[in-house]
């Protein structure tokens, strides 16, 4: 298995993202990469798709990465192409995930602050392309994304604008 650079593991979790468009579910991919640059597992949202409340991206990723040692994960980095929920940062706190790469934040701000606060590094891409397939998505699926982030989701961006 060949390691993958930052470019080449967001890539992965990109095509993910796209999968879960083109099947009609929230466009959220993930690719989860050990400290040697492997790809250990990636995964899209599948709430749609499977009617889960908890195959978010990453949470899809950490599954199909298969039964590890929690030393496998230290020192990992998830590709998300969203700011990770409350319970996707919480996952990959729980995992000793030292990195977090994220293709936008503009669309939904999630747990980056608390990633931060427990020493876990935050990259934010500002991809253009994560930002137009949630902007494509909350336009056809307005239902979809309010039933994910919720009316109610306080301190938190929906719809794509500020609240």
């Amino acid at each position: 298995m060949a390691t993958l650079s930052d470019k080449e593991a967001f890539e992965v979790a990109y095509e993910e993202a796209k999968k879960g468009f083109e099947e009609g579910g929230v466009p959220i991919g993930a690719a989860l990469v050990s400290a040697g640059g492997k790809l250990m597992g990636s995964g899209r949202n599948l709430r749609v798709q499977s009617g889960s409340a908890i195959h978010h991206g990453e949470t899809s990723a950490l599954f199909n990465s298969g039964r590890r040692p929690a030393s496998a994960y230290k020192g990992a980095t998830m590709y998300t192409t969203l700011s990770p929920c409350d319970m996707c940062t919480g996952a990959c706190l729980l995992y000793g995930v030292s990195r977090v790469v994220i293709g936008e934040n503009d669309t939904f701000l999630g747990g980056e602050a608390y990633l931060k606060q427990r020493g876990v590094e935050v990259v934010v891409l500002n991809d253009p392309r994560c930002k137009k397939l949630m902007a494509d998505f909350i336009a056809q699926s307005p239902d979809l994304w309010n039933e994910d982030i919720g009316e109610e989701a306080p301190t938190r961006m929906k719809k794509g604008t500020i609240e």
